[in-house]
């Protein structure tokens, strides 16, 4: 367990842009929804709600345990990593079943959704592979903020991240926008949209200050947690 240290970013470090964006892309998200008609009631607002849920969570854990080591003297690593793989199991859950009561919305044809699905797809699994392989989930899900072991590690250069330095976040997520497109749902396709529009904002404004602290602003610039495991 990394000591704690009182310089480490605060809570609201990072957080009007995150939280506040959040925000604003739920508002935008729900208007749209109404102008589709308001399918799926009350399963959209609970894939709305979840992002929100999960990122809060992470926030609070991560930075409660850089400050004070509290995480871990309360819940532990094992306790944090099971709320965040069942919040990050919802945000798939609430979608598909969004997904589910509403298709058929979009009107795409068959000929037209199989190779949109497979275009997506398949970047997507291609990163989540990369993740697997080269760092694992653990790291993934912010391991460094716990075991100090993690941080002399370099970062990854191989998979996806060969290829771009955000391959988590720009390519794994395009798994949402693949289910919402193999369901023809065009409600789904707002929660894709803004599930991974919120997940950029988790990234800039939470993991790229808490990056900076553990690893050093210069050698972070740019990176994304994916980098950050090898």
């Amino acid at each position: 367990m990394p000591s704690p240290d009182p310089r480490s970013p605060s809570l609201a470090a990072g957080q009007g842009l995150h939280l506040g964006g959040t925000l604003g892309l739920a508002l935008a998200a729900t208007s749209i929804w109404i102008v589709l008609g308001g399918p799926a009631q009350p399963v959209f607002w609970a894939a709305l709600a979840v992002p929100i849920v999960h990122q809060l969570f992470v926030l609070v854990c991560w930075r409660m345990e850089l400050r004070a080591g509290l995480t871990s003297r309360t819940i532990g690593f094992r306790g944090y990593l099971l709320g965040f793989l069942l919040l990050f199991s919802a945000r798939f859950v609430t979608l598909i079943a969004v997904a589910w009561l509403d298709q058929g919305s979009l009107g795409l044809p068959l000929a037209a959704r199989v190779p949109l699905v497979v275009l997506l797809a398949a970047p997507a699994f291609y990163a989540i592979q990369s993740v697997h392989r080269y760092f694992g989930f653990q790291r993934a899900a912010g391991a460094d903020h716990f075991d100090r072991k993690y941080r002399a590690l370099p970062f990854v250069r191989e998979g996806i991240f060969r290829y771009t330095r955000n391959g988590m976040y720009a390519y794994a997520f395009l798994i949402f926008w693949a289910i919402a497109v193999a369901f023809d749902s065009a409600a789904a396709l707002v929660i894709a949209a803004y599930a991974h529009g919120s997940i950029w904002l988790h990234y800039l404004g939470t993991e790229q200050p808490d990056m900076a602290y553990i690893y050093g602003a210069a050698r972070t610039r740019g990176q994304s947690r994916g980098q950050s495991r090898g």
